[in-house]
């Protein structure tokens, strides 16, 4: 028996104010939708469709070559009529799975027990209990405690809205026996739709079993309406990443200010400090240490690292005991060999800095090339771009920069030159040379410096 899992990610969001779909609002970087679609992912041998709503082309466009069959309702007329537009393409041997794309935090585990339930003929629905249950439709059961049915808030009646067990909207069930509930569905209530969670009492009446599989958590089914509840989870999601990392042996200083928005990789004794985020992949040696404030984004740092506060480091490699910041930019296309020291207010782009070289102060380095034991004095700019095209700079080993130099590429300053403060460097520098180029300096005499009119 085959398994189809249909996301249902056409609603409009309506109470998200945005002219993004809901489903591609981003939860620790990730959409929604994809947080969902990476964990049916892991089911075996699953079969993906996503329901997408007319005007979400942009869920579509998200998900290039993402291997799931792409379904359009093309009119928002409820949880039954979207499920009814994937059911076309399966086959009636399949049990289908439903899930939502604006529930990002479902287990795969859960999944995994809902679709077992749903094998051998029978209906299986996830439900939770919840302190507050306010908006969710309600578990209806008989005396002996078999489910027969779920109520919508809209439609149940004083005494049903004290339920606590709620639905979740999550099911599974046989495709044949779903096709023929499914299309016994009317819109005779309160929103005037076609509510998927009406099959239950059909399936109740034809005396088939329903299962109830209760969710660990209610997080793991919180469904995301409007952005106060997607910053409830974020923080949620991020104090669980936190704790997990702490476990780990990664001292976080505050875990209610810490945000993994990808993967992250650390070694040993790694110390992360308040309101730093790490980005897309990021791989930490031992005994690095983040300080606060600080943005890592696809970028590997070896054993011994310092980052000081206030950083950006993206799509960078920066090799063991070396130094960056305060306030440094390491922008993409760069790497930092061992010992390198960057400071405060600096920024390289695209460039390799050799072991042991330092850029302490106040200069942009793009498209560089910089050998070992290099000091660049603070103020210095390469100037790679003449408006048109950019060219490379290439600094040999044992260079002496002078502060407030500019070297104006394509240039290249051979092992042990020696360049002047304030000078502009347009040709080679030879190599253990001194080289510099300065306006003579003269002092006029009496001059008066000017004052204002009365």
């Amino acid at each position: 028996m085959g398994l189809s899992v249909i996301i249902l990610a056409a609603g409009q969001g309506t109470r998200m104010r945005s002219s993004l779909p809901k489903v591609l609002h981003p939860l620790a970087g990730r959409p929604l939708v994809q947080h969902v679609l990476d964990t049916v992912n892991r089911l075996d041998d699953a079969t993906l469709y996503v329901v997408y709503g007319h005007g979400g082309e942009k869920v579509r466009e998200a998900f290039p070559g993402y291997g799931v069959n792409w379904v359009l309702q093309p009119e928002q007329l409820g949880t039954g009529h979207a499920v009814s537009q994937a059911l076309p393409q399966i086959p009636d041997d399949h049990t289908i799975l439903v899930v939502y794309g604006d529930v990002p935090l479902i287990g795969c585990e859960t999944l995994q027990g809902l679709y077992s339930c749903a094998t051998h003929g029978e209906l299986s629905v996830l439900t939770t209990t919840l302190d507050d249950p306010h908006g969710y439709g309600r578990i209806l059961r008989d005396s002996g405690g078999r489910i027969t049915g779920v109520i919508e808030e809209k439609d149940a009646s004083q005494s049903q809205r004290g339920i606590r067990e709620v639905n979740t909207g999550f099911m599974a069930a046989p495709a044949g026996l779903l096709r023929r509930w499914v299309g016994a569905l009317d819109n005779s209530n309160a929103q005037g739709e076609y509510y998927l969670t009406d099959i239950i009492a059909l399936a109740a009446d034809e005396g088939v079993t329903i299962h109830g599989v209760t969710a660990e958590s209610a997080y793991e089914v919180q469904g995301i309406n409007d952005r106060v509840q997607l910053a409830a989870l974020e923080r949620y999601f991020q104090r669980k990443q936190a704790e997990y990392w702490m476990r780990s042996g990664v001292t976080i200083a505050d875990p209610d200010r810490f945000d993994l928005r990808g993967e992250m990789n650390a070694g040993q004794d790694v110390a992360i400090d308040v309101n730093v985020v790490l980005e897309g992949h990021v791989r930490l040696g031992d005994r690095v240490i983040i300080g606060p404030n600080t943005v890592l984004r696809n970028t590997t740092i070896a054993d011994d690292v310092i980052v000081l506060a206030n950083c950006v480091i993206e799509d960078a490699i920066i090799d063991s005991g070396s130094r960056i910041g305060p306030f440094s930019r390491i922008r993409p296309d760069t790497r930092l060999h061992s010992n390198t020291h960057v400071g405060n207010f600096v920024e390289i782009k695209k460039s390799d800095v050799g072991r042991g070289s330092k850029i302490n102060h106040l200069s942009y380095i793009g498209d560089t090339s910089i050998g070992q034991n290099v000091n660049i004095g603070a103020g210095t700019i390469t100037c790679n771009y003449d408006g048109a095209n950019k060219y490379r700079t290439t600094i040999g080993n044992d260079v002496f920069i002078g502060s407030d130099t500019q070297l104006v590429a394509p240039v290249e300053v051979h092992d042990g030159a020696t360049i002047g403060a304030g000078s502009t460097i347009t040709r080679d520098a030879p190599a253990g040379e001194l080289t510099l180029s300065r306006s003579a300096q003269m002092t006029r005499t009496g001059w008066k410096r000017p004052v204002k009119k009365t």
